[in-house]
């Protein structure tokens, strides 16, 4: 790695900031050099805004992937080289609100019977039960279900945040039969991969991928003839909607999720139908007429009030 790379490379992990998130933080300032060919602290300002055109227009990546790019840029002009004046030169481009996908309970049911076997059976109801991040599900450790005091810690929070989650009986009944037939570890959830070369080669284990996840997610929903487009990630706002339905606060979510801030939580309003006809059924405090009384006719008849 040139200096430059390898000193970002050091602020990254001196911020603490996630493997991945590192990984791909340095893979996009690499192919922002090798787009000009050349070295990316030699470029400027007006390279900068020739490629994030490039990305938007040519290659029309999505935009949640171009403000990836574009903090990728930024923390390294910088943070890296220090040179803060770089930032007013790679604006984040304007990003639809998209209402994330929710399930309905049915829908969610459908989708654990659907599972492929215990431990993707188990990995849904994991995700659902707790309304863990993709990442922060994959890095549970078996240490982590707490069944004394029925919690799960979810020590590898966002941001190096930890926290604990409710562990409900049928998921502790989940997770203790998929123990006793998977027998995990290390990682509740390990790759296979890994764990078959542990057994040959005496390798440590590692987590499932997120590929891996995802895939468990999309069969599922396909077995199950679910039409919406499901991943980790829907289960988890599945688990925050259905919360909010069930009577609980937005700061009860809000610390469940592992939300910085509340405005974040707050959208679970908005998707919660329960919780908009409980807001917005003002007819139904209305002493009104019956419907079969109305009148028929297009106009009033002489006499009636």
């Amino acid at each position: 790695m040139t200096q430059p790379i390898e000193q970002m490379l050091e602020e990254l992990q001196r911020r603490n900031y996630s493997p991945g998130t590192i990984r791909n933080y340095l893979r996009m300032v690499k192919n922002f050099g090798k787009h000009f060919r050349r070295r990316p602290e030699k470029l400027g300002p007006n390279e900068l805004r020739r490629y994030q055109v490039y990305l938007l227009k040519e290659r029309k990546l999505a935009v949640n992937t171009v403000v990836m790019h574009v903090a990728a840029l930024r923390f390294f002009f910088t943070r890296t080289l220090k040179m803060p004046g770089f930032q007013e030169e790679i604006p984040y481009p304007k990003c639809p609100k998209r209402k994330p996908t929710v399930l309905s309970r049915q829908e969610v049911a459908s989708l654990i019977n659907a599972a492929g076997n215990l431990k993707k059976r188990t990995l849904l109801m994991t995700y659902y039960g707790t309304g863990v991040r993709r990442t922060e599900g994959a890095l549970l450790k078996v240490t982590d279900i707490d069944s004394a005091r029925m919690m799960v810690n979810v020590e590898c929070g966002k941001g190096g945040d930890g926290r604990s989650i409710p562990l409900s009986p049928i998921l502790l009944e989940t997770l203790r039969e998929y123990w006793r037939w998977y027998k995990p570890k290390g990682y509740l959830f390990p790759s296979n991969c890994y764990r078959w070369r542990e057994k040959k080669e005496g390798i440590k284990d590692k987590p499932i991928s997120g590929k891996t996840i995802w895939n468990a997610c999309r069969d599922a929903a396909r077995h199950a003839g679910i039409k919406k487009h499901v991943t980790p990630h829907t289960l988890r706002h599945s688990f925050a909607t259905h919360l909010l339905e069930d009577g609980a606060d937005l700061p009860t979510v809000q610390k469940l999720l592992g939300h910085a801030d509340i405005r974040a939580t707050e959208i679970y309003t908005h998707l919660s139908a329960q919780h908009l006809r409980k807001k917005f059924n003002l007819l139904e405090n209305l002493k009104l007429d019956s419907v079969k009384q109305a009148n028929r006719c297009y106009h009033r008849k002489k006499g009636q009030s």
